[in-house]
C-alpha cells in the first residue's frame, strides 16, 4: 500500500499500471463482506488519501449530476468533454473506490463507462467492485451493446477478476431471526407492528404528509418523526414513479422504515418489483432499520414464474437517451436488456438481503450505528 498510494503520488507509469479488483458471483457468497474488510482495513497511508465506499445507483447518479453540472458552468454538450474533468474530481476527493454491486442497466451509464473508468485509471484511482456477473455478462443483450464492449475488455485488463461463486448463500445460514418482519397481512400481525411503532414514537410527534426534496421535486411522506422514523405503504414507494435518488433520500433522512401492505409480486409487476428490489438495496446499503408487513414470507415475495416480459415500458429519462442517440421504439423494443433471467437474479439478491435484514445481528449491528 505504501507504493501504491505514495503520498507524493506515483509516477505516470506507476500509474498506468495501477490495477483494480473486480469480486464476482451470486447473491450472498461474502463479495460484499470482503469489499467491506478491504475498505476499513486500509492503512492510514492510504485512507489518507481519501476513501468512498458507495453503491453503484448513488455513485452513477453523483456522476450525471456531476455531468451535468460541468455542462453547465462551461456550457459543453459533448459526453467526451465533460467525462475527464468528472473524474478528475472524483479522483482528487478519494484515490480508492469501492463500488458495491456494479452492473449496467440503463444506455446512458453504459455509453460513458468505458470512458470514466480509464480516466479514472489515469488519474491514479483504484477501485474495487462488486458485482452479481462475470464482465462478459455485463449489460447482455442491452442496447448498442457493441459500444460497451471496450469497457468489458478494460475492466478485464486492468482490474484483477476474482469469482467467488461457491453455491452457498451465507446470509442464509441461520441465525436468531429479530422479529421485523411479519406476514401474514391479518389482525394479530397489523396490531404487532402497530405496538413496535408506538413504542418507537411513544415521545415524539407524528408528522403527517411531511414532504422532502429530491431532485427538485417534492415527496410525501404519509408519517414520519423528527427523530428519524417514517412509515409507508407499499404503494406509497413501489406504486408510484420513483427511482433510487427518491429511497436513497429517504434512507439518509430516516433511519427507520415502516413498510405495510407488501403483496406478492411476480414479473408481471415488474415495475413495482424493481422499485422495491431498488428499495431494498437501499436501505441495505445505508444500515436503515426495516420493519415489513407483508401478504407472504420473505421467501415468497418474487415470484419463480418466470412469465414472459413483452412489455417495454419506457421512462422519460430513456426517452431523452434515445432522442440524443437516434435510436428508434423499435430498436428498443427489440432489447431484452430486462429478461426475465436478469430480473429473477435481482430477486434472488434482494430476498437474500431481507433475510439478512431480519437477523438480530443486523438489527444490533443498526442500532449500534
Amino acid at each position: 500500500f505504501s507504493r501504491l498510494f505514495a503520498t507524493s503520488g506515483p509516477p505516470a507509469q506507476s500509474r498506468s499500471q495501477l490495477k483494480g479488483l473486480y469480486l464476482y458471483g451470486t447473491v450472498g457468497t461474502g463479495k460484499t463482506m470482503l469489499m467491506d474488510l478491504f475498505y476499513n482495513t486500509l492503512p492510514p497511508s492510504a485512507a489518507a488519501l481519501g476513501k468512498r465506499r458507495v453503491h453503484f445507483h448513488a455513485f452513477m447518479i453523483d456522476v450525471h449530476k456531476r455531468v451535468h453540472q460541468k455542462r453547465v458552468e462551461h456550457g459543453w454538450e459533448g459526453v467526451e468533454d465533460v467525462i475527464a474533468p468528472v473524474a478528475r474530481d472524483l479522483a482528487e476527493e478519494a484515490r480508492i473506490l469501492c463500488f458495491d454491486e456494479f452492473q449496467v442497466t440503463d444506455i446512458v451509464d453504459a455509453m460513458i463507462l468505458r470512458r470514466l473508468l480509464e480516466c479514472l485509471l489515469q488519474y491514479g484511482v483504484v477501485s474495487v467492485m462488486t458485482s452479481n456477473r462475470h464482465p462478459d455478462e455485463l449489460y447482455k443483450n442491452g442496447i448498442q451493446r457493441t459500444s460497451f464492449l471496450p469497457a468489458i475488455d478494460l475492466i478485464k485488463d486492468r482490474f484483477d477478476v476474482t469469482d467467488l461463486n461457491s453455491h452457498i448463500d451465507y446470509r442464509k445460514i441461520p441465525h436468531a431471526l429479530a422479529k421485523v418482519y411479519f406476514d401474514p397481512i391479518d389482525y394479530e400481525n397489523k396490531q404487532a407492528l402497530e405496538e413496535i411503532w408506538d413504542t418507537l414514537t411513544a415521545h415524539t410527534k407524528i408528522l403527517r404528509n411531511d414532504t422532502i426534496n429530491v431532485w427538485g421535486h417534492k415527496l410525501r411522506i404519509p408519517e414520519s418523526t423528527s427523530t428519524g422514523i417514517a412509515r409507508f405503504t407499499f404503494d406509497d414507494l413501489c406504486g408510484r414513479p420513483l427511482g433510487a435518488a427518491d429511497y436513497i433520500e429517504i434512507c439518509h433522512k430516516y433511519n427507520t422504515v415502516f413498510i405495510t401492505d407488501v403483496p406478492k409480486l411476480t414479473l408481471n409487476q415488474k415495475d413495482k418489483a424493481r422499485r422495491f428490489i431498488t428499495l431494498i438495496d437501499a436501505c441495505y446499503e445505508n444500515h436503515t432499520r426495516l420493519f415489513v408487513l407483508s401478504e407472504v414470507p420473505i421467501h415468497l415475495i418474487f415470484s419463480d414464474d418466470p412469465a414472459s416480459l413483452k412489455d417495454k415500458h419506457i421512462t422519460d429519462h430513456m426517452r431523452s437517451t434515445m432522442d440524443d442517440l437516434g435510436l428508434t421504439d423499435d430498436v428498443v423494443g427489440s432489447s431484452s436488456i430486462f429478461s426475465g433471467d436478469e430480473e429473477m437474479f435481482a430477486f434472488a439478491r434482494a430476498c437474500s438481503r431481507l433475510i439478512q435484514m431480519g437477523t438480530k445481528e443486523w438489527v444490533e449491528a443498526v442500532v449500534r450505528g
